[in-house]
């Protein structure tokens, strides 16, 4: 069997039927639109309904739109690092503390004070954070981020942003 052999099965594929083409046969004359009337004229577009405010009109405008890769971090501060007292701060000592939920991506902000030397492991940090930690003789260390270098995976649905 080649290519050309090939057909499609009896019966699938159907002429279409044309109308309007004399009164002979079926199909004459109105062509299956009645008499008169609007349906019988061809001047009104296809989502016309007859008067009523149309689908695209009253259906809401969205303004703006959600990122769907959107990284969304959780902040701690320095002040709150420093009342703590951990001297290792990471996600896992931080949800211990119920500082940052389960499974959240940490940055560290630079708002208030550290006046002793702590170990930050963090997705992200402020560069007024950093400063500050390594003035006060800790270290900085930046936890790669769960999906590595690509971009991250979409949020929401297929309805999200339509």
């Amino acid at each position: 069997m080649k290519i050309h052999d090939l057909k499609p099965a009896e019966g699938s594929n159907r002429r279409r039927k044309r109308v309007g083409r004399g009164i002979g046969g079926k199909g004459g004359k109105t062509a299956g639109r009645g008499t008169k009337g609007q349906g019988a004229r061809t001047t009104i577009p296809a989502r016309f309904e007859g008067g009523q405010m149309p689908l695209h009109m009253r259906v809401p405008k969205l303004r703006g739109f959600n990122n769907p890769f959107r990284v969304e971090y959780q902040a701690i501060n320095l002040d709150s690092i420093n009342d703590s007292g951990l001297d290792i701060v990471d996600p896992v000592s931080l949800l211990s503390k119920s500082l940052v939920g389960k499974g959240a991506l940490v940055k560290v902000l630079g708002r208030g004070e550290i006046s002793r030397p702590v170990t930050v492991r963090a997705h992200a940090i402020s560069k007024s954070a950093e400063a500050a930690i390594t003035a006060a003789g800790g270290t900085v260390e930046i936890i790669p981020l769960p999906w590595g270098e690509r971009r991250p995976p979409a949020k929401g649905n297929q309805f999200t942003n339509r």
